[in-house]
């Protein structure tokens, strides 16, 4: 028993309608683009960008005004590379700072517009900048701090003892 040639075309076009249907998802959910969008590029240099990623969103007063499209080694600093809509003016004094969608969330660019009155172009490099924080180093500096010690107890054997006892255990005794 075989379909009859319009029950192929009716398959036909489904299958079809799928494969487009699985090729738009995986575009849009990998952040593919096809066609370039129209905009210009400026680069930031920072510190340290833990957990920023290419294809992370950039934004001016919550704003997504653009994104990171590269990420690179830049005269021992990192060079983040973002793509700006073309509408969307920075100023030379404008600040970059990497930033986290709550405690655990991805991480972003927020520029902070500043008093300059020259407009960047494409090609531009934001001076100002403001490292990633990263939680890690943070605990890892308070667990330091608190493991060190202020050093009094260094300093004069009598403290951390019993009242009334000396640090010679013959004086001790009576």
């Amino acid at each position: 028993m075989y379909a009859s040639r319009t029950t192929q075309l009716i398959v036909g076009v489904f299958a079809l309608l799928g494969i487009g249907a699985m090729a738009y998802l995986s575009f849009s959910l990998g952040k593919i683009e096809i066609l370039p969008q129209p905009g210009y590029t400026i680069y930031a240099d920072f510190d340290n960008i833990s957990g920023l990623k290419i294809g992370d969103r950039v934004e001016i007063a919550g704003v997504q005004v653009g994104k990171v499209v590269e990420i690179s080694l830049h005269q021992e600093r990192a060079r983040v590379t973002m793509h700006l809509r073309p509408n969307v003016k920075v100023d030379n004094e404008a600040i970059a700072a990497i930033k986290t969608s709550g405690i655990i969330g991805e991480k972003y660019i927020s520029i902070s517009p500043g008093p300059g009155d020259h407009m960047l172009v494409a090609g531009d490099t934001l001076r100002r900048t403001e490292s990633s924080f990263v939680l890690e180093d943070a605990i890892g500096q308070l667990i330091n701090q608190s493991g060190s010690g202020s050093g009094e107890k260094d300093k004069d054997p009598q403290i951390g003892k019993e009242p009334g006892k000396t640090g010679d255990p013959a004086k001790g005794k009576k």
